[in-house]
Parts: C-alpha cells; sequence; structure tokens
C-alpha cells in the first residue's frame, strides 16, 4: 500500500499539476519526500502570499489547477492572502494546508486555528482530507475549483496522515481542463434576441471581460468583431483577446486616461458584453444610457434599474452562433476610431523633460519580445501599464485585478518564467510592492530563473498620495525612503542596475536580459505625470 502522502502527490501528478508552492513544516516531510521521487516539484518561497499568487498565475498560464501549502497558524494565515486573490481573479486552485492532529482537535494547542472557518469565505470549497475520502475528495476539489466561475479550494490536512498507509485507490482523474467547458448551450430563442437587438442598434460596442479569457474564444472574438466592425473596450484583465494594434481597440476601461476612452464608449447604444465580470469594474460605474447584452457564464450583477439581456451559457457556442448573424451596418467612423486611439497613446507618454513611468515602461515595451510577459504589481504604474502597455495577445501581460494585492508582481513572473521557460519575463513593481517580496529574490536565485524585475523607484506610495492630495489632506503616512536613498548592489545576490535617466535605463535592460540571471533594475523616476493621467479614477478608494 502507498502512503496518504503517495497517493496525494501522484493524484497531483496524474491532474497534471507540476509545481507546489510554499514553505514546509514538519508535518509536509513525507509529502516532500513523495514530490522528490515524482515529476510534482516542490518550491520554496519566502513567505506563503507568494505562494498562493504562484499557484494562481500557473493556472492562468498553464489551464491546469495551481497547487500551494502552507502550516499551522500563521502559514495558513499568510496563505490566505493568496487564496483571496485566486478567488477574486478566478484562478482554480489548490490550498493545501496541514492542520493540528485530530486527537488535539477540541483542545487548545501551539498554532492552533480554524483553519476550516479561515479559508470558508475565501475559497469555492473547503473541506477535511482523511484516509477513508482522499481520493473521491481530491477529484471533487479539482471539478470545483475548476468548474466556472473558477476559483480556490482549501484541503486540510490532519498532521498525522502523510505518512499513514491507506488502501489503493483508482480515481477517476479524467481532464481538469474539460471542467471549464461545462456551461450551456445558448438557447435559440437568446441568440434570436442577440441578433434583433444588433440588427435595430446605431452604435453598438464590444465589451469584453475576463471570463472570455478562459473560453477558448479568443479567435472567434476577433473574427466577430471585424464581421461586425465593431469598436471594442476591455477590462484590465482581459487585455490582449483583442490587440493594440487591431483598428477597433479603443482602450480599457477604468486605467489611466480613461475618461479618453469614454468618448467612444458614451456614444453606443447597444452594450454588446462578453465575459463581463464586474469583480474588475462594476457596470454601473461606466455604461452609457443604452441596453446590454450580457454573455457570459454567470448572470449579470448589476442594478435592476439597467435594461439587460441575458444570455448565460458557453461564451463561444454564443459567438459562433452570432458569428452566423449577416454583417450589419452601423455608424461608426473608423478614421475617427484610429484617430482616437493614436491621441490616447500619445497623450499616456507625455513630452516631459524628467525621466518618468512611461519612458521605463515605452523603452521596456522596445527591449522585451513581442511575446514576452510581463508582470505587474499593484500602484499607480498598474493603472498606466494598463491603458500603455501594448500585450498583443492574451497572456503576455499578467496583473491582478480582481483581488489588486501589492506584492504580486514578484511571484507572478517567477511562477510565470516556471510555466514558460523558453519566453523572455520581465516584472515591473513599484518600490512599495518590491519591498513587500524582496526576499523572493532568493527563490529567483535557488531557482535559476533569469527575470528581469524593474523597480520603479519614486520614494512613495504613490497612489494613496494622490488620493490624499485629491481629498485636499497632506501627505502622511506614505513616504518610503528619504532623499538620501541610493540603490544597493545587490539584494541577496540578485545584482542591481541602477538608472536615473533614459539612457542609462536602456542599456541597463539590455545588458540585463543578456545576463540570463535574475536582475533587478531600479529606475529612479518623477512619478509626477500619474497626476494627470490617473484622471479621477472611478474607483479611487481601492
Amino acid at each position: 500500500m502507498k502512503t496518504f502522502a503517495e497517493t496525494l502527490i501522484q493524484m497531483l501528478d496524474d491532474f497534471g499539476i507540476r509545481y507546489i508552492f510554499g514553505i514546509p513544516s514538519g508535518p509536509w516531510t513525507p509529502f516532500m519526500e513523495a514530490m522528490r521521487r515524482s515529476d510534482v516539484e516542490f518550491v520554496l518561497v519566502s513567505n506563503e502570499a507568494s505562494a498562493g499568487f504562484m499557484a494562481d498565475v500557473c493556472a492562468r498560464l498553464t489551464g491546469k489547477p495551481g497547487a500551494c501549502y502552507g502550516t499551522f497558524g500563521p502559514g495558513a494565515t499568510n496563505l490566505s492572502t493568496g487564496i483571496a486573490n485566486a478567488l477574486l481573479d478566478r484562478s482554480p486552485v489548490l490550498a493545501l494546508t496541514s492542520q493540528v492532529p485530530t486527537a488535539m482537535r477540541t483542545r487548545m494547542t501551539q498554532m492552533k486555528i480554524d483553519h476550516q472557518a479561515l479559508f470558508q469565505p475565501l475559497s469555492k470549497w473547503t473541506v477535511e482530507l482523511s484516509a477513508d475520502n482522499l481520493c473521491e475528495t481530491v477529484v471533487k476539489a479539482v471539478d470545483i475549483a475548476c468548474q466556472e466561475v473558477p476559483g480556490p479550494v482549501h484541503l486540510g490536512i490532519p498532521s498525522e496522515l502523510g505518512e499513514m498507509s491507506i488502501p489503493d485507490c483508482e480515481p477517476v482523474i479524467g481532464d481538469a481542463v474539460g471542467h471549464q467547458r461545462r456551461a450551456v448551450v445558448p438557447t435559440v430563442e437568446s441568440i434570436q434576441q442577440v441578433e434583433q437587438l444588433m440588427r435595430s442598434a446605431e452604435k453598438p460596442i464590444v465589451a469584453l471581460g475576463l471570463s472570455v479569457t478562459r473560453a477558448d474564444a479568443h479567435a472567434v472574438v476577433n473574427q466577430f468583431v471585424e464581421k461586425q466592425s465593431l469598436p471594442v473596450v476591455l477590462t484590465p484583465m482581459a487585455k490582449g483577446i483583442v490587440s493594440e494594434e487591431s483598428p477597433y481597440y479603443a482602450g480599457v476601461l477604468f486605467h489611466a486616461l480613461s475618461d479618453q476612452v469614454a468618448k467612444t464608449h458614451s456614444e453606443a447604444d447597444l452594450v454588446i458584453a462578453i465575459g463581463y465580470d464586474v469583480v474588475e469594474f462594476n457596470y454601473e460605474e461606466w455604461l452609457p444610457d443604452a441596453p446590454i447584452i450580457h454573455i457570459d457564464t454567470a448572470a449579470a450583477d448589476i442594478d435592476s434599474s439597467y435594461e439587460v439581456y441575458e444570455v448565460i451559457g458557453d461564451i463561444r457556442q454564443t459567438l459562433e452562433a452570432m458569428l452566423r448573424f449577416p454583417r450589419f451596418d452601423y455608424d461608426w467612423c473608423l478614421e475617427e476610431l484610429q484617430d482616437r486611439k493614436k491621441k490616447l497613446f500619445a497623450n499616456l507618454s507625455p513630452d516631459t523633460p524628467n525621466f518618468s513611468p512611461h519612458h521605463a515602461l515605452n523603452i521596456l515595451r522596445e527591449v522585451l519580445p513581442d511575446n514576452g510577459i510581463m508582470t505587474c504589481d499593484v500602484g499607480a504604474h498598474t493603472h498606466l501599464i494598463g491603458q500603455l502597455w501594448k500585450t498583443y495577445r492574451w497572456g503576455n501581460q499578467i496583473m491582478t485585478n480582481g483581488g489588486s494585492s501589492m506584492g504580486f508582481g514578484i511571484p507572478a513572473a517567477i511562477a510565470a518564467k516556471l510555466c514558460c521557460p523558453d519566453r523572455q519575463v520581465a516584472c515591473v513593481t513599484g518600490d512599495g510592492g518590491f519591498l513587500m517580496m524582496a526576499g523572493e529574490m532568493v527563490t529567483a536565485i535557488n531557482l535559476g530563473t533569469p527575470i528581469v524585475f524593474v523597480v520603479l523607484t519614486d520614494r512613495n506610495l504613490q497612489l494613496i498620495k494622490i488620493k490624499q492630495e485629491r481629498k485636499g489632506f497632506p501627505q502622511y503616512g506614505t513616504r518610503l525612503f528619504g532623499e538620501a536613498y541610493s540603490a544597493a548592489h545587490t539584494y541577496f545576490g540578485v545584482p542591481v542596475l541602477a538608472a536615473k535617466d533614459e539612457e542609462t535605463y536602456r542599456s541597463a535592460l539590455i545588458k540585463a536580459f543578456g545576463m540570463n540571471a535574475p536582475v533587478i533594475v531600479e529606475a529612479f523616476v518623477d512619478p509626477a505625470e500619474y497626476d494627470d493621467l490617473i484622471l479621477k479614477p472611478h474607483r479611487m478608494e481601492d
């Protein structure tokens, strides 16, 4: 008979899970031994929150569930940040935690926290494993994690189970990816209603959201847009579904200069929302006075005063049916849309004398190959990245917007490089986000992952500083460094290349990408442009 640990790791291997991220504990050692003799690799991190972020990104890039681990008490509470982020970013993740021995469940003991209570509001399902339920429960956990809308599942493992011998079981593993394709077929009546609404509209617009990234519908979305010649706005996490080079691309909702993007969507008399998940941006905060066609796997979360027509079911099948519509003649002027887009990108790169964030991003875009992956953290720079950064195809830019947790960018880059070793990877983070996850430089060194970490140093939590100033408050509690701060030479063995102007920054990037090792490029930028680019965002409370 196999041990409990061997059986669990074998099942995860069968599901195609290649990595488990975490920080080990005594009860976890049998599982580590099982991994040592399997194709599943344990990746030691510096903070369990990073383990959750990494599992999230692996799920996004591979289509398989991600996996992470935390031990009793503080290990689990640290892990919970990454799990909450996966819940709101809609990523299928298995969160494994060691729990106190069953015999001590009713007693007070060191590090005891009720993990089931902790993870219940942060996951789609939380359950305690046992020797009797292991196989069927893990299969069910993967099934639940991957079903629409995907998200994390927590599996608690009592500490005495790891080395316990259990009877052999033969679970029906199936294809985890297949669980994502279970949405129902759209009804004929709902498709006919969409056709009637489109036929009567004069200026419909397409709004793409997070759900469409999971629908295997990238090609059909573009075919539909091109056939009907419709302008497209996107939520930040849908960047790349329609390329910025497309003549129909109209911009990203909510991020920098969103008022200029609104010049297009405010003219619409019909909104065709495809895969629109309000976890990124509520409908009510941008919709024009027009009816909405909501095409998704879940019902629309919107105030009842809006006129909404729902097509709930498989997004790709819905779009394939819509491709059979005749081409309608609409009143959009393609030349005007192109002119607006050109002005938008020009205004995102103002003519400023000082080395500014847009300089850093534009030069990185030139140096990083078109198929390179850029991950980013949360902060003022995220608003600029969401609008300025040209993604070309989905998956080339990875951010968090549903969860929006600071500290995401660095572990996301490490996971991206593990999952896509043949592609160049860069991370853009503010100095605040870097301070949160500087310990993961050790992880990057130990894994030998060649990543360029671009740190935009402006010495402040700049987004919060902007919010203080807009409310008339003096700056307080947001300064990270004093004026005397200067770059370190290394962080935990990762070299730092400092840059204070465009020329030295470009040279530093070129050198960094040629070093085939983790490298930090610290860009000392003037943050003044943020105040003009982030024009009264709809969700300044974020």
